[in-house]
């Protein structure tokens, strides 16, 4: 089959063993960090107290963390939220800081050191079990959304290529999980709104490759499956690139100059749209191949009615 002279001729499904074997790798590393370390939960799903400060001049981040561990906050979380005169500091729950008066008991401890009067922006305190029932209700959003993917895409195209789609969002799902385990990355409630927002990107990208590959079955008859996905991918390949570059500039901009308290956010961002433009050629696809996908499953066979090559003989 011959292709355009500008489009490439990768052949991205003779490479899906060596892409299974690195997939396997990244999945087995991230399921062993989640089942032996877990997930570093943010005080939204652990249970702690959030309280935002603002100073009348410019503070160390350092200063202020020098100055709770001094008063038995050792684990507190110090991070800007704006300029350098907004922090905002998270504390897990603890012995100490167990009731909703714990953040007044903070707050004056700051305003008594050297750093000087703070004004109180806003507090908010989580307790162990509304942390608990928001993470079962977020694993619940990330099951239901894969679910949804799973009916649109059946509908849209065929069933093996909805088990397609779900295998590579499952896929980017535990792989930036398990980043986030090994790294020891707080997992919040933006990261897992990030996570979600993932779950659209990957599937934007893989429904793009499943749109040319329905295409490229109706038109590339004589072909075998295999090579119409390469060509399909190859098609597609500029798009994915530059979409991806795109959006990765834009997110190591917010991760680098948007703050602490959008770095969970970004990296997260960062970490699922490098995994899902690899799953959408690597995994996806592939995963169709091999549940035996090929071109008859998506051509509708025209049944003639009784009688449609003589027509006059239904006439008066």
């Amino acid at each position: 089959m011959q292709l355009l002279a500008n489009e490439t001729k990768i052949k991205f499904i003779g490479l899906r063993y060596g892409a299974l074997v690195i997939s396997l790798l990244l999945i087995v590393s991230g399921i062993y960090s989640l089942s032996t370390k877990g997930l570093n939960l943010g005080i939204d799903f652990s249970g702690g107290t959030k309280v935002e400060l603002i100073y009348p001049q410019d503070v160390a981040i350092e200063d202020v963390r020098s100055e709770l561990t001094n008063g038995g906050y050792d684990d507190a979380v110090v991070q800007y939220f704006g300029s350098n005169k907004d922090i905002l500091i998270r504390i897990p729950l603890s012995e100490q800081n167990s009731d909703v008066d714990s953040s007044s008991r903070l707050v004056e401890h700051l305003n008594s050191s050297s750093l000087g009067v703070a004004v109180l922006r806003s507090v908010e305190f989580v307790g162990p079990t509304f942390g608990r029932e928001l993470f079962e209700k977020g694993i619940l959003a990330l099951v239901y959304s894969l679910i949804g993917v799973m009916i649109y895409v059946a509908f849209r195209f065929e069933w093996k290529f909805s088990l397609g789609s779900v295998v590579a969002l499952i896929h980017d799902i535990i792989i930036t999980l398990g980043v986030f385990s090994i790294i020891g990355l707080e997992f919040s409630l933006p990261v897992l709104a990030a996570l979600l927002a993932v779950i659209g990107y990957s599937l934007n990208d893989t429904i793009v490759v499943f749109d040319r590959i329905r295409e490229n079955f109706r038109k590339l008859r004589e072909a075998d499956t295999e090579e119409i996905m390469d060509i399909s991918i190859n098609q597609t390949l500029p798009r994915t690139i530059l979409t991806s570059l795109t959006t990765l500039l834009v997110l190591a901009a917010l991760y680098f100059y948007g703050g602490d308290a959008l770095n969970g956010f970004a990296a997260t961002l960062i970490i699922g749209v490098l995994i899902g433009t690899y799953s959408s050629i690597f995994v996806a696809s592939p995963t169709v191949l091999t549940l035996g996908a090929k071109p008859d499953d998506l051509i509708q066979e025209v049944v003639e009615k009784e009688g449609a090559e003589h027509p006059d003989m239904y006439m008066p």
